[in-house]
């Protein structure tokens, strides 16, 4: 099983499985990063922290984020007001993936290989979700960047997805180091894009200064704003350490936590204040809003080869991660083949989209695909703090972990009445669940989760620890 193997990452008789293979030796190594969920040993461990600021700032400048930002305006309120609640729901979702990031440098493993040790082989559950999760997130994201690449070269809608989806797969395949190789470059030349795109914003469209919502109505609109905005940071929570796990045990964890923390707050917020202020433009076809906006030509051009290129630099972490999900539920495949099929995925899920109203189906699935993270979230930080608390400050060993079995039905229980009580807190097009309805669209569920699965597995994992110390 993963996690149990000796630390060198390979099982006690030597041979190699599907989970490890070829790693990155050093920044720059290019080659197909065959390693998978096993955890990667200390002699392979290079980097430095700063390259958690790109990591997670890069991908995140993206039309997805724009269009984000236009939904607060597109409930009624004003820019403001909508201003305020993606700067609250933003570092709210950020600080979790934050603290999960610093896991990584200490254990050499990814976020949801790592939830083995809480969930045992339940982990199959979140670890399907989050596969899945990657899926529509490959369709979120591609739906921008196939259109600006359609756009751009004067394809069909269909044939700008598809090249997208073939690029941000193959990215996914090569791994790690080309995925951070790529962040650090994106960088620079999406923040000089978005800037771009801000300038001429800021000079010919005007922000919405009064919004139609009013009294109950407009604090239901910041809540369901605020939510929509934590959703997105949030959503890379199962992803933290997975992009950390090659860094050096010694990294200064502060500087983990805080590099990750404004490379999510600083990207989120800029992108999601750009679709604010230029909601009036950004409708539904995002892209050919922000060729309006650039006033087309080369200007135009360049503004939709950015949008391209951020939905590429996303999606390619969302394939690498989607691999390790899909190999810690269980299938045995060879992470490079695991990423290729998350992106081919993604293509149908684009379409479907496209088809229809682009609004109600985006802000659909961007609420659904993150509603199970906040009880995943409370259920493996419980775990963790009780195993640091009954080693007394000694770092974590996985493989001796793995051999401590925890009951698996505990966080599962927790996991699925977290899910279970937020129901009727939802507020999507789809469903409005009654508590939603009677706070005036206010959707609280991400708390009500993360609160329910704290208090159902918090006294049985600390009961579980007490025993652990008594032997």
């Amino acid at each position: 099983m993963p996690l149990a193997h000796v630390p060198g990452g390979l099982p006690a008789d030597g041979r190699r499985t599907v989970f490890d293979g070829r790693m990155p030796a050093a920044p720059g190594d290019l080659r197909v990063e065959g390693h998978g969920i096993e955890p990667v040993p200390e002699n392979n461990r290079y980097g430095g922290a700063g390259r958690l600021f790109t990591v997670w700032f890069a991908p995140n400048l993206t039309m997805t984020g724009v269009f984000t930002g236009t939904i607060g305006i597109a409930l009624g309120l004003d820019f403001a007001t909508a201003l305020a609640a993606v700067v609250l729901g933003t570092v709210v979702g950020a600080v979790p993936t934050a603290y999960l990031s610093t896991w990584g440098s200490r254990t050499g493993a990814g976020q949801l290989p790592l939830a083995r040790l809480a969930f045992g082989r339940a982990v199959a559950v979140p670890g399907m979700l989050q596969w899945l999760s990657s899926v529509a997130w490959d369709a979120l994201i591609g739906l921008f960047g196939g259109d600006a690449l359609a756009q751009l070269c004067g394809w069909p809608f269909w044939l700008g997805v598809l090249v997208m989806m073939a690029g941000q797969g193959a990215l996914g395949v090569l791994g790690y180091e080309a995925i951070h190789r790529l962040q650090i470059v994106m960088t620079f030349v999406l923040a000089a894009a978005f800037a771009l795109i801000a300038w001429r914003m800021l000079d010919g469209v005007h922000a919405a200064s009064t919004g139609g919502a009013h009294g109950a109505d407009r604090a239901g609109a910041f809540v369901l704003t605020s939510t929509i905005a934590l959703s997105l940071a949030l959503s890379w929570a199962p992803y933290a350490s997975d992009f950390s796990r090659y860094l050096p045990r010694s990294t200064s964890r502060p500087r983990m936590f805080w590099c990750t923390l404004l490379g999510l707050a600083v990207s989120f917020v800029a992108v999601q204040a750009l679709g604010l202020w230029g909601a009036s433009v950004l409708t539904d076809q995002t892209a050919a809003g922000v060729d309006q906006v650039l006033g087309g030509g080369a200007l135009g051009a360049f503004g939709l080869l950015a949008v391209a290129l951020a939905a590429l630099c996303s999606n390619a972490m969302n394939d690498y991660s989607g691999s390790l999900a899909l190999q810690t539920a269980g299938v045995r495949v060879p992470r490079p083949v695991a990423a290729a099929l998350a992106a081919a995925l993604g293509f149908p899920l684009v379409l479907w989209m496209h088809a229809a109203n682009t609004t109600a189906r985006f802000q659909n699935v961007l609420l659904f695909v993150g509603y199970w993270i906040p009880g995943f979230v409370a259920i493996v930080v419980v775990d963790w703090i009780a195993r640091a608390r009954t080693r007394e400050g000694a770092e974590i060993d996985l493989a001796a972990e793995a051999g401590r079995p925890q009951p698996w039905w505990p966080p599962l229980v927790a996991f699925v009445a977290a899910f279970a009580a937020a129901v009727p807190f939802m507020d999507t097009s789809l469903y409005v669940g009654p508590v939603a309805d009677a706070l005036h669209g206010a959707d609280l569920s991400y708390y009500v989760a993360f609160v329910v699965a704290l208090a159902l597995y918090a006294p049985v994992r600390l009961r579980h620890r007490r025993e652990e110390s008594l032997v």
